[in-house]
């Protein structure tokens, strides 16, 4: 009997351990090294999944992914990457060669199909997971706008939805952009995330940036002040320069156009083990140009000098970093074309002379702690001393500003954080006699924010910050400002999500705004410290965003409601700046559709712009401001071979400072590139219809001599025509 139990216990023992070693064999190991299908680098942060056992593994530093416990049997894998186009893969268990590991390639995607990796927050998401409404131009799309303008950046603003690009000067072509419908005071022009052009120094920014060294630009519409401060109220523009590459780069761009302009630069990039550059430069010429043989100019004769070297540093795993200098000077003559060519007479005599220097530096250092969080340190110090002459005026002063963050970001699967303190300065000094119109203001700054993921379908975010506003010696002013902010992401479907959201925001009172850059700051009075006070916002915005794929062509549609509050706007009268009794409101909506068939791009977009004054119980449009912009665009191109588009504007009627209307117009453009793998040439026309203001009137009052010039709403140099070519040595 006791034999018997013993041989039981024996059989069943034995045949534990058969099943025991039966399902341990069927426990598999898969690993792959995951790759990028044109470069051949690796690809760490890729991941792969099989859906039906819920197993999910991320590719390492060296891009090789890991899956343990995989049964005996036929599974599906997912190999997935941010901008890269998913690969599937059928692989049978047991592997017939389970020690090798094999190279999984990737194809990077490109234009509308590559998911885009937004900066100006910080946290580097994806450009769909982010509550915040961003958009971004990315590094294809400015290709080809840097090629219809490689010289400054003004059109490319210009086209986008909800932008308004104003002239400010009517013979020297100088320029401010405007958000919805907001003063270029309310909004800010950042690069790589650094405030280099704020205040005084703005008032020439458009001008002095070419496109050639940015591979993307980002767009907040609407207050983004939890994050930016003070100046954010309308939203911001982020232009991300590009980074260097293991594969080195050197490109060359020439370009001449109808209108006497000549346009040169170039840009050197590449990265070893520790050590990365850039290095862009250009040069920029224009002869005073007036088309139909006008009295005046309406291109001024510029000549403009650029330079922007980088150094990278890439210290180990956890420490990376970088430094920068940006030098540009720039000489601008407009007026009288007979003054400009040096032919002045008692009659011909006016002239505006710009003479800028601009020099700031910028410094980024990154620690990683661990896969999720790091600290982010970067500072920008900037000087600016500009000139501006006329006949019987001569302004001049000179700007030192600095920028200094340290932020703390933390990325995990479902919350986000970002948390930081920042340091701004900005001090203005002027000779005499315009001495009191210099200032000193210094901000610090404390801000939060928190994106949570809550559910596959929503997701929050919320900011807070806090701003003290130092008194100065020259600058008695001080204030606390309180500025919450908090947007939701709402995936109804895989085609169908909405983003809606709002915040605070607020601006100190300085002279620098369209206004006074219209006037030339001439007879400009100083601001009252006592009588001035911050312009304080609220605004909000919601859009409903739909994507699909109907037939053989991929469709996206983008429908955006805004309204923004500004409570004692800063209006001008009588040469002095006062806080209006009452407040400016701007309301609206943009619409945008793409649809992409094959190698044809359909682009079109309406904005509605709706901007009031209330001010003492009375309601009034805003000038310079038109309630209707529309803007259409096809584009054919064969991706590295051929690119050819037509596109058209609307600008609808306006009201005009004298109480006048200016005109509703239209333009038309039309591009021709051919690439090859070591250059391109490209053709481009703008304004083929010959819109211009000067052909509707007159844009001055008085004389020739001493004139006053009207608000300037259409273009002035009528069609302009560029040919170029781009030489990509590397």
């Amino acid at each position: 009997m006791f034999a018997s139990i013993f041989f039981m216990k024996f059989y069943l023992l034995l045949i534990a351990g058969i099943l025991a070693y039966h399902i341990s064999c069927a426990q598999n190991t898969f690993k792959a090294v995951i790759k990028n299908d044109k470069t051949k680098q690796a690809l760490p942060g890729a991941t792969v999944s099989i859906t039906p056992l819920n197993l999910v593994a991320v590719a390492d530093s060296n891009g090789q992914v890991t899956i343990t416990n995989i049964p005996n049997g036929k599974f599906e894998f997912k190999f997935t990457f941010i901008s890269y186009f998913q690969q599937d893969k059928t692989i049978t268990f047991p592997l017939k060669n389970p020690n090798e590991i094999p190279e999984v390639y990737l194809e990077p995607q490109s234009g509308e199909l590559a998911e885009i990796t937004i900066q100006t927050t910080r946290t580097n998401q994806s450009l769909k997971d982010i509550p915040t409404r961003i958009e971004a131009l990315p590094q294809e799309e400015l290709d080809e706008k840097g090629t219809m303008r490689p010289g400054d950046i003004k059109m490319l603003l210009g086209e986008s939805t909800g932008i308004q690009v104003q002239q400010t000067s009517a013979v020297s072509s100088t320029a401010n952009f405007r958000i919805q419908g907001l003063d270029s005071r309310y909004t800010q022009l950042l690069q790589d995330g650094m405030p280099l052009y704020q205040g005084f120094s703005g008032g020439l920014s458009l001008m002095q940036v070419s496109p050639l060294n940015l591979k993307q630009i980002e767009f907040i519409k609407g207050s983004a002040s939890t994050l930016y401060g003070g100046g954010a109220i309308a939203g911001l523009v982020n232009l991300i320069s590009k980074t260097p590459d293991v594969k080195p780069e050197l490109t060359f761009l020439v370009n001449g156009n109808s209108a006497k302009g000549v346009d040169g630069s170039a840009y050197y990039a590449q990265k070893w083990q520790h050590i990365g550059t850039t290095v862009f430069t250009s040069y920029n010429y224009n002869g005073a140009y007036s088309p139909a043989n006008t009295v005046f100019t309406a291109i001024p004769k510029t000549n403009r000098f650029s330079v922007n070297p980088k150094l990278f540093l890439y210290i180990d795993d956890k420490n990376t970093g970088w430094a920068g200098v940006n030098a540009t000077y720039e000489n601008r003559l407009g007026g009288d074309t007979q003054v400009v060519d040096g032919n002045p007479d008692n009659m011909h005599q006016y002239f505006e002379h710009n003479t800028s220097y601009r020099l700031s530096t910028q410094l980024s250092f990154t620690h990683k702690i661990d896969s999720a969080s790091q600290l982010n340190l970067k500072n920008t110090i900037g000087y600016f001393d500009r000139r501006l002459a006329e006949p019987t005026y001569d302004f001049r002063a000179k700007q030192t500003s600095s920028y200094t963050e340290a932020n703390y970001v933390y990325n995990g699967r479902k919350i986000n954080w970002v948390a930081g303190t920042d340091l701004w300065t900005d001090y203005l000094t002027l000779p005499y006699p315009y001495q009191q119109l210099g200032y000193t203001i210094n901000t610090l700054g404390a801000f939060i924010q928190n994106t949570y993921k809550a559910a596959k379908w929503f997701s929050i975010e919320s900011g807070f910050r806090l701003d003290y506003n130092i008194p100065a010696p020259n600058n008695q002013r001080d204030g606390l400002f309180l500025l919450p902010r908090i947007n939701a992401l709402f995936k109804l479907d895989e085609h169908l999500t909405s983003r809606i959201g709002g915040g605070l925001g607020y601006k100190m009172p300085t002279i620098f705004n369209d206004q006074s850059e219209q006037q030339g700051y001439q007879y400009i009075q100083p601001l009252s410290i006592t009588h001035s006070n911050a312009e304080k916002s609220l605004g909000a915005n919601g859009d409903v965003n739909y994507h699909n794929v109907v037939g053989d062509a991929i469709v996206n549609i983008n429908q955006l409601f805004f309204y923004t509050k500004v409570n004692q706007p800063l209006i001008l009268q009588n040469n002095t700046f006062i806080n209006a009794p009452g407040d400016l409101n701007t309301r609206g909506t943009e619409t945008n559709i793409k649809v992409l068939i094959d190698e044809l791009g359909i682009y079109l977009g309406y904005t509605y712009t709706d901007t009031k004054q209330h001010f003492n119980g009375n309601t009034f449009a805003q000038t310079l401001t038109p309630k209707n912009k529309i803007s259409a665009d096809v584009t054919y191109e064969i991706e590295n071979s051929f690119r050819a588009g037509v596109e058209g504007f609307y600008t609808s009627q306006q009201l005009l400072s004298d109480g006048s209307t200016g005109r509703s117009y239209y333009t038309f453009g039309l591009l021709v590139q051919k690439m090859w793998k070591h250059f391109d040439i490209f053709i481009n026309g703008e304004n083929l219809t010959d819109q211009r203001q000067t052909r509707w009137g007159s844009i001055y009052t008085g004389s020739v001599t001493n004139p006053v010039f009207k608000d300037i709403y259409a273009p002035l140099d009528g069609v302009v025509v560029n040919i170029g070519i781009k030489i990509k040595v590397l």
